[in-house]
């Protein structure tokens, strides 16, 4: 099992992500690629202290991207989408 540094890699904040906690709590994150609803709720809980109520997972897939005259392909990697309990907050998102 990998650390919990290793189990959550970085908050995502897009413009989406942002309208998605503001209105509801929700928060959402890159992943390790094989962990597990589970890991990532321990981890969450446990380096920030808050308490989840949902978690959901998935995969993103590739996708081909040209920059100038390379063609290439972006990784995959895994996003969770977490709703914390009513109350709850992470600062890291509240900017």
């Amino acid at each position: 099992m990998p650390a919990l540094h290793q189990i959550i890699v970085r908050p995502v904040v897009t413009e989406k992500s942002s309208a998605a906690y503001q209105t509801g709590k929700v928060y959402t994150f890159e992943v390790h690629p094989e962990a597990n609803k589970y890991q990532i709720r321990d981890a969450l809980q446990k380096l920030f202290g808050v308490t989840t109520t949902a978690v959901r997972t998935m995969q993103m897939r590739r996708h081909s991207v040209t920059r100038g005259r390379t063609r290439g392909m972006t990784a995959r990697w895994k996003k969770a989408i977490v709703t914390l309990k009513d109350g709850d907050s992470i600062a890291v998102f509240e900017g």
